[in-house]
């Protein structure tokens, strides 16, 4: 008796050791906010943003902002069935139904054409998923793979998921964005059944960093290198966009995506605009925000309303809202669905979009994809705000 006592409390002691370390964010390398030193209309902005990270910064790019599902999945699609060569797909959700199995009898087809097609979607995003969509893929010819399963030897990484939303052709065209592959994001955001999300279509040589992106997690799930042309193909110019793409990966955690996102907010002398499906800074990150306020900066932020997926990180965030509205940060509950862009926009001069929330999982636990553009007015256009 006293044995299974014993053996009891140990197996309680280990799984609540488990969810600790699970549930215990990286340590914080930023311990307090970015100082301003110049505006983002300064050249030395765009020197600082390019230097802060790995992430270089390429010209000629062009970037299409595609507004709710009615205009992404046919313009992803669209991609797909034009692909020659390659499609890399990697995503945090991939559930059955009407647009799941769409995308994937359209990759499929394409895997029977001789294109090679990889699909890789987290183990946990990816509930509820029917079997039989895989075997559609699978049965093509599609190499498809989940992220980080759980194992035994796993469990101590359970919570650390790939957030990341990509999709690259023919190492030319590459998407990312807010949308995952499923209903929710169907239509025009026009009832609770339709989610509002934005998600964009690059093309020039910025697509490189995007495929190397998705061979980042590729490699670690599957032991397989992608190189050569077929992937990389030489660059073209595609526009007059600056555009960089900055990646956060555990163990190293996303340092540098938190001092880009904060740095941006530092350079503001006009204007800072928020959009996040989950919205809780952290102190730091509250701090600078009313900093920002503090400097005499336009602050808006939209947030989503009671429809949100998680009503307790709705909860969390309003926790925050007395001292940015005592400053005179005005908050928008976006109506009348689930809101789920995730967007930084500083004085129409610098955007960030991307997959990553202005929250703790986003910034030291997921796997996450911003990619930022420069010189870009956004006030002709209010949909790519809101």
């Amino acid at each position: 008796m006293h044995k299974l006592i014993y053996i009891a409390v140990a197996a309680i002691g280990s799984l609540l050791t488990l969810l600790a370390i699970n549930l215990t964010p990286e340590p914080r390398v930023l311990r307090s906010m970015v100082p301003h030193r110049f505006d983002s209309s300064d050249p030395q902005f765009a020197r600082t943003m390019s230097s802060f990270s790995q992430g270089q910064m390429f010209r000629t790019n062009a970037v299409e902002t595609l507004v709710n599902g009615d205009m992404i999945f046919p313009s992803m699609l669209e991609a797909v069935g034009a692909a020659r060569s390659t499609i890399d797909m990697e995503t945090y959700i991939y559930w059955s139904g009407a647009v799941g199995y769409e995308f994937a009898t359209a990759l499929a087809a394409k895997a029977k054409e001789g294109v090679e097609v990889r699909v890789l979607v987290d183990w946990v995003g990816s509930f509820p998923f029917d079997e039989d969509l895989i075997h559609v893929m699978t049965s093509a010819g599609v190499r498809f793979e989940r992220y980080r399963p759980i194992h035994w030897y796993t469990i101590d990484r359970v919570n650390n998921r790939t957030h990341r939303k990509l999709l690259v052709v023919d190492g030319r065209v590459a998407f990312t964005g807010g949308v995952g592959i499923a209903d929710n994001w169907r239509g025009n955001a026009r009832s609770p059944d339709e989610w509002r999300d934005t998600h964009y279509r690059i093309e020039g040589p910025a697509v490189s960093a995007f495929q190397a992106a998705f061979g980042q997690n590729w490699l670690g799930t599957t032991g397989e290198t992608l190189q050569g042309e077929k992937f990389y193909p030489p660059p073209v110019p595609a526009g007059a966009l600056d555009t960089q793409l900055i990646l956060s990966s555990q163990p190293n955690g996303s340092a540098e995506m938190e001092l880009m996102m904060l740095a941006a907010m530092a350079a503001a002398h006009d204007h800072l605009r928020i959009g996040m499906a989950y919205f809780v800074p952290d102190d730091i990150a509250l701090q600078q925000i009313l900093d920002v306020r503090k400097r005499g900066v336009s602050v808006d932020v939209v947030v989503p309303n009671s429809l949100t997926d998680v009503p307790l990180t709705r909860k969390a965030s309003r926790y925050f809202w007395g001292s940015l509205l005592k400053a005179g940060v005005r908050i928008f509950e976006f109506q009348p669905t689930m809101y789920h862009p995730k967007l930084l926009i500083v004085d129409d001069a610098w955007t960030s979009f991307g997959s990553a929330n202005l929250d703790e999982r986003s910034l030291r636990l997921n796997d996450e994809a911003i990619a930022e553009r420069l010189r870009q007015g956004f006030r002709r256009d209010p949909n790519r705000f809101v």
